[in-house]
């Protein structure tokens, strides 16, 4: 993989906290790090290619819209790592997913609209990928963090 730029860790550093409201926001981006819109376009793209960027969106208090967030956690063997975290992935309720040093090494955060649908999401990400099980440890209580890797 190629080496993160300091321009791309700058971009990243910036976005993960304070993405412009704007109606151009990428222009906006450009001024407050001294570079072009079409630079910050073009280097976002590269890094949504590179998979490092998989979403830009806001982020919502999923209880607030009647939603349920669950933290999940599976132990995957190293020659399936790749196959589990694309499928999971894949699912737009999926905030998070991360790798840990632990026997259950694969980590992530799910919000859909029930905690039926969420069941039936791991079951089937389950049988796309033979892994299992799929630990789902739903919030009991939630407290807000901020979720940002400083680069």
């Amino acid at each position: 993989m190629t080496p993160i730029t300091d321009k791309d860790k700058a971009i990243l550093n910036t976005i993960q906290l304070d993405f412009p409201i704007d109606a151009r926001p990428y222009r906006v981006l450009a001024q407050t790090l001294g570079l072009c819109e079409n630079d910050i376009m073009d280097r976002i793209r590269a890094m949504k290619e590179k998979q490092l960027i998989r979403r830009i969106g806001g982020n919502f208090s999923p209880d607030r819209l009647g939603y349920y967030s669950t933290l999940c956690t599976a132990k995957v063997p190293e020659k399936k790592i790749d196959l589990f975290t694309r499928t999971v992935n894949a699912y737009p309720g999926v905030t998070h997913n991360y790798m840990r040093e632990h026997a259950f090494n694969i980590w992530f955060t799910f919000i859909a609209p029930s905690r039926d649908l969420i069941a039936k999401n791991l079951d089937e990400i389950s049988r796309k990928t033979g892994v299992s099980p799929i630990l789902n440890l739903p919030a009991t209580r939630v407290f807000k963090i901020s979720a940002n890797f400083k680069l």
